[in-house]
């Protein structure tokens, strides 16, 4: 199986990186040509264009930053691809764009699954993200070797949009955790107890959480600020998937503040 990649930013690169030791060959395109000079001292290939990519591969790895971009790329991979590939998509962005997608592939005999991930740029170097996939049970099937060189747990969560439902709600929840968590830190700190001892017990008792790991390394909530940004943004389009959901509404309310704290520095 001959692979491609698009989308070597902090959390891809290591993805192509994984893919590339385990043994697949693989070709690689990114609009900055610097984001390709680690990648000298490997096997992987270099395509001119996105078109020329697509025309050499069967299968196809996507993760650039959002909607507008997964669109972008997949308008000019999708017509290149020979019938029988297939797009996975591992940015995280709305679940209809993904089936609009899904829909146009099939027409040109592709198949298209979404793939978000989780666990950042530690975890896709070591390969152990977690991989929350959506699609047919034939192409997810088929894919999973290739996203078991990053991934350690691969669910498959139905139709192509649901591995996005997914990972929407999974950001959504961090977002909601990390407010509860500067909030008990602010506590912690308004009576009194030093920070890095509460820290410390909090991390070893009931109350800890990996979003509590998170605000715990940060000197101040704006800290988190880019990271802030691509949560946000998850946050809202759980909304518009969900709309007047109780369940948004509550996920909503509770990271929201938190959000607007980390984006106002």
């Amino acid at each position: 199986m001959k692979c491609g990649f698009i989308g070597l930013g902090s959390q891809g690169a290591p993805m192509a990186r994984r893919m590339v030791e385990a043994g697949y060959p693989v070709v690689l395109w990114a609009r900055r040509p610097e984001t390709l000079e680690p990648f000298a001292d490997t096997a992987a290939t270099v395509a001119a264009s996105v078109a020329e990519l697509g025309a050499q591969v069967d299968h196809v790895g996507v993760c650039v930053v959002d909607d507008a971009g997964v669109q972008q790329v997949c308008d000019l991979l999708i017509p290149a691809m020979r019938a029988g590939g297939r797009i996975a998509i591992h940015s995280t962005i709305h679940p209809d764009t993904c089936e609009a997608l899904a829909r146009q592939a099939a027409e040109r005999g592709l198949a298209l699954i979404d793939a978000p991930v989780s666990g950042g740029e530690p975890a896709a170097k070591a390969g152990t993200l977690t991989v929350m996939v959506g699609g047919e049970a034939e192409a997810v099937a088929a894919a999973r070797p290739v996203f078991a060189t990053f991934g350690q747990l691969i669910v498959h969560l139905g139709g192509v949009g649901a591995g996005q439902h997914a990972k929407l709600v999974n950001n959504a929840l961090m977002a909601a955790n990390m407010a509860l968590a500067n909030h008990a830190l602010t506590a912690g700190a308004a009576l009194g107890i030093d920070r890095a001892a509460l820290i410390e017990l909090l991390k070893a008792s009931s109350g800890r959480s990996y979003s509590l790991e998170v605000c715990a390394r940060l000197p101040t909530p704006q800290a988190f600020k880019h990271g802030g940004a691509l949560l946000a943004k998850d946050v809202r389009l759980l909304g518009e998937v969900l709309g007047d959901a109780p369940s948004a509404a509550g996920l909503r309310d509770a990271a929201t503040p938190f959000l607007d704290q980390v984006l106002a520095g």
